[in-house]
């Protein structure tokens, strides 16, 4: 399998935000490192050449590493079909945004909109990542609709905004108001959530440990045994192998809402 490595190149950091967007395994591939760094990128309101802020080596292939990020790095992985991309450092705003397919690693933090519109694949952040992780941007009807995205620290405000479908894993914690307007999908958290989750929460679910505040137009529903949690728990491990949250117990603690919608989703609680 053939890597091609960009490396930020040493004193050359943007001073504005600089967009990695269409910066692609599948894109880049059959080109040689000259053609790879004549490429154009948008830094701030200009344009200019790849290899104006990084050095190209390698083979373009299924894999492309990106050496050295940084928060000034937006729209990485946009786009993303296939193949894998691994950050090593962190990234901006609107990371692995419309990915249907493929890999994005992050090892480090991201900015906000991480995985908005995700369709398919997987994203793994080895830090904390922003504000309306899934999300959408105005006048967007869905935000996540499939794929996988785990968080190893904690995720902002908001996330999943009328999220779909698809699941997205916290180690940390949710910030506050998680799973607004959400119309399908799990936020699973092995930390807990903040304040008010669930606002205009139509379906889906929300699973962690506890809840900083609950909305007072959610119903508290009692304890439930239920055996699809040991489904789902087996799914995961399936899917996402040592990248899986811990299973869950069978009995948790359900509250129904948003009652002020149509109030089908839910919040699990374990212990």
């Amino acid at each position: 399998m053939s890597t091609l490595t960009l490396t930020l190149r040493q004193g050359a950091q943007p001073v504005g935000r600089m967009s990695l967007a269409g910066v692609l395994p599948a894109k880049l591939a059959g080109l040689s490192e000259d053609e790879i760094s004549k490429l154009p990128i948008r830094v701030g309101a200009g344009h200019f050449a790849l290899g104006d802020f990084f050095s190209v080596k390698g083979t373009p292939g299924d894999t492309l590493v990106i050496a050295g990020g940084t928060h000034n790095l937006d729209e990485v992985g946009a786009g993303l079909s296939a193949g894998v991309i691994v950050v090593d450092g962190d990234i901006g705003g609107y990371g692995a945004r419309r990915m249907s397919a493929g890999h994005l690693e992050i090892k480090g933090c991201t900015g906000p909109y991480l995985a908005s519109r995700l369709s398919g694949g997987l994203v793994t952040v080895s830090g904390s990542a922003g504000d309306n992780v899934g999300g959408i941007q105005a006048g967007e009807k869905f935000g996540m609709t499939g794929g996988v995205v785990v968080v190893e620290g904690d995720i902002g405000t908001r996330a999943g905004d009328r999220m779909r479908r698809g699941t997205i894993v916290a180690r940390g914690k949710f910030g506050d108001h998680a799973g607004s307007r959400m119309m399908g999908g799990t936020l699973w958290s092995e930390a807990g959530f903040g304040k008010e989750p669930g606002p205009l929460l139509r379906r889906g679910t929300l699973i962690g440990p506890s809840v900083e505040k609950f909305l007072p137009t959610f119903v508290e529903g009692g304890s439930h045994d239920l055996v699809v949690l040991g489904l789902l728990s087996r799914h995961v491990q399936d899917a996402l192998g040592d990248l899986a949250p811990k299973a869950l117990p069978r009995v948790v603690h359900k509250y129904s809402g948003d009652m002020a919608t149509i109030g089908k989703g839910e919040i699990l609680l374990f212990d």
